[in-house]
């Protein structure tokens, strides 16, 4: 296929969102199964909860290793040996009856999701540059954004038919149902990638992508958005069980509406990519998202009703429907041999950074205000790397720094 293609076959798109689905399914699916969990291993649920720690962070460094490793030996070989891993790593999740073993095991499941996820991004930037890559992210982003919201109502639907185990079971045949998939689509016509060095360390490979200055505010940017959803994903059952006093069901609604929002935010995103640079609708993008946490303090400080307090909430979290497609195409264009090292980079930052700053706010009081004030705090980083941009744009010397 070649760079300048203008069109990706959908089963493309669809195979390479089915792979990124993984992702979402691994965290949100086994959400309702906890108290089973903990009491099938003579734990509380707290101590349970410690498992998704444990796979975020392990997610990182899967990624880290991956990214480098599918630079060197090809995509194929990592994607097809993260799809294992995890699938038998899902297995023994399914039959331990140790806390100390379940962590382990998640530990080891995120290392092969790791090594699946970061190859997505470096397959597009094989594929496709500029303004396709960012309608192939977003497209990616499109379907991926459901799996969020039917992820936990797969899980309950699974415990309704057996035991907490059975989740596990499904992840796992999930994850050997998609090779099939893959070597159907992605890889039945296969797609040259440049090298840099054959024998370039791991060590190297990260070094030469640091060394772009250029690409790495996009880092920053990412890990500033992308902490606000992890803030309000974190805290959302506070904030509409316990300080709006909802139910469980409008709580399910509620959550379910910023999924809404995404997919919405996404279809105008690859709408407004046939006529904007990928740029500029991340800069509107980010603003919007700054204009939305604006609105969730002043909610929280006025004591705004559950409502008008949601629509703040869509409009914060809603544009990461844009914000993340178009962040990924602008920073994954300045890496045309080394794909997967800057993916992995870009996400490890990401779910790492994110992952520490939602883990750190548990410190913070109790409060609405505490935990909207902490979400302004992250979209304001997002803001300011998108102020920055916009002063690259206005110095000729300077350059931009987006896919245009």
């Amino acid at each position: 296929m070649s760079k300048t293609e203008p069109h990706v076959r959908f089963s493309l798109i669809f195979a390479l969102a089915s792979t990124m689905m993984l992702g979402p399914f691994s965290v949100d699916t086994y959400l309702p199964a906890f108290p089973e969990i903990a009491d099938s291993l003579g734990v509380s649920s707290q101590q349970v909860s410690l498992s998704v720690s444990v796979y975020i962070f392990s997610l990182a460094f899967g990624q880290l290793i991956g990214g480098a490793l599918s630079d060197r030996y090809g995509r194929k070989v990592v994607l097809m040996s993260g799809l294992a891993i995890f699938s038998i790593a899902s297995l023994w999740l399914a039959f331990t009856d140790a806390l100390t073993v379940f962590l382990v095991g998640r530990a080891v499941q995120a290392i092969g999701a790791g090594w699946v996820l970061v190859s997505v991004p470096a397959l597009v930037r094989d594929r496709v540059s500029g303004q396709d890559a960012a309608k192939l992210f977003s497209m990616i982003g499109l379907i991926m954004v459901i799996a969020p919201g039917i992820a936990p109502s797969i899980g309950s639907a699974l415990l309704a038919i057996g035991p907490w185990n059975v989740i596990f079971i499904f992840l796992a045949l999930y994850a050997v149902l998609v090779v099939p998939v893959l070597l159907g689509t992605v890889f039945r016509d296969p797609v040259a990638v440049p090298g840099t060095a054959a024998r370039m360390s791991i060590l190297k490979r990260y070094a030469s992508v640091l060394s772009n200055t250029r690409a790495l505010p996009f880092i920053f940017w990412q890990i500033g958005s992308f902490s606000v959803m992890m803030l309000f994903i974190t805290h959302a059952s506070f904030i509409y069980q316990e300080h709006f006093g909802q139910s469980e069901q409008a709580f399910a609604l509620l959550f379910g509406a910023n999924i809404v929002a995404m997919f919405c935010v996404n279809l105008t995103n690859r709408a407004l990519l046939s006529r904007l640079p990928s740029l500029r609708v991340l800069q509107m993008a980010s603003a919007l998202q700054g204009l939305g946490a604006l609105l969730l303090v002043a909610a929280a400080a006025l004591n705004w009703p559950v409502y008008g307090f949601l629509a703040a909430m869509m409009l914060t979290i809603g544009v990461m429907g844009a914000i993340s497609p178009n962040i990924q195409a602008c920073f994954m264009e300045h890496f045309p041999t080394s794909g997967g090292t800057a993916a992995a980079l870009l996400g490890a930052a990401q779910f790492g950074a994110a992952g520490t700053i939602s883990a750190l706010s548990a410190l913070l009081p109790h409060t609405l205000l505490a935990v909207v004030l902490a979400m302004a705090a992250c979209a304001a980083v997002s803001f300011g790397f998108m102020l920055r941009s916009l002063l690259r744009e206005a110095v000729p010397s300077v350059g931009t720094t987006g896919v245009s």
